[in-house]
């Protein structure tokens, strides 16, 4: 099923989610890793975070700047492995990782895929559910095209996931699908600043924040009760049509 049919379907079914879902035996304490497109200030991570609900956690830990090396770095690394630690017994820790943009300028695809590698065996390792993400789709256009940058590096981020046997969440792929549907100049509204094709603003955020919860909820449907829905968010991207943040 094509990922707007999907998200539709989630929409139409979300006023019977709470219902039928049968939640996991622990609630989930999401820690979201990645660079300035999760990060506080330019990411999708706060606008997630606010979807936690019922009992859910969840806490930005996106840096800007930052890459599969550097993130690891003043501390962020052991303070992440101590968080896991702290809440296992009570919650299901739930990492995302997203990171591209930054390793993309830095370092090769063999060692981007090493570092994720090593970061998703460690957390698996530690008693966290590491989710490999993709890295969010740029909005830069080119004589009307959208610019697909991602596109090795999507592959690496899926690769590595399925030899470590964890769940990815495609966002590359939604993301692109989204902004090319709506088109370049709509997809400027979400722009951190003018002509920042990278980095989100607070509409930004909620849009983009949605397709990651939404492609979260299909691999793990237990989590449903557990992010705030909006039907009538998830059904306009869902259908490809522009979106503001304050449906």
């Amino acid at each position: 099923m094509r990922y707007f049919e999907t998200i539709a379907l989630l929409a139409s079914l979300g006023c019977v989610q709470a219902a039928t879902v049968v939640r996991g035996p622990k609630d989930p304490y999401f820690l979201l890793v990645g660079d300035s497109t999760t990060a506080p200030n330019g990411g999708w991570g706060d606008a997630f975070s606010d979807l936690a609900e019922n009992g859910a956690e969840a806490e930005n830990r996106g840096k800007s700047g930052s890459t599969t090396i550097s993130w690891k770095t003043n501390g962020r690394w052991d303070d992440l492995l101590e968080t896991v630690a702290n809440v296992k017994a009570d919650y299901e820790p739930v990492v995302t990782v997203q990171f591209g943009h930054n390793d993309q300028k830095s370092l090769t695809l063999d060692e981007y895929r090493a570092n994720l590698l090593s970061i998703a065996t460690d957390l698996k390792e530690a008693g966290a559910t590491p989710i490999l993400v993709t890295p969010l789709t740029r909005r830069n256009w080119v004589d009307n095209e959208l610019q697909q940058d991602f596109k090795d590096w999507r592959g690496k981020v899926i690769a590595v996931a399925k030899e470590v046997g964890v769940k990815y969440l495609d966002l590359t792929l939604a993301s692109t699908k989204y902004v090319k549907a709506i088109g370049e100049e709509d997809s400027q509204y979400y722009n951190l600043s003018e002509g920042d094709g990278t980095h989100l603003n607070e509409a930004g955020g909620i849009i983009f924040s949605r397709i990651v919860a939404d492609l979260l909820l299909q691999k793990r449907s237990d989590f449903a009760g557990y992010l705030r829905a909006n039907e009538a968010l998830s059904d306009k991207i869902g259908a490809g049509r522009f979106a503001t943040g304050d449906e």
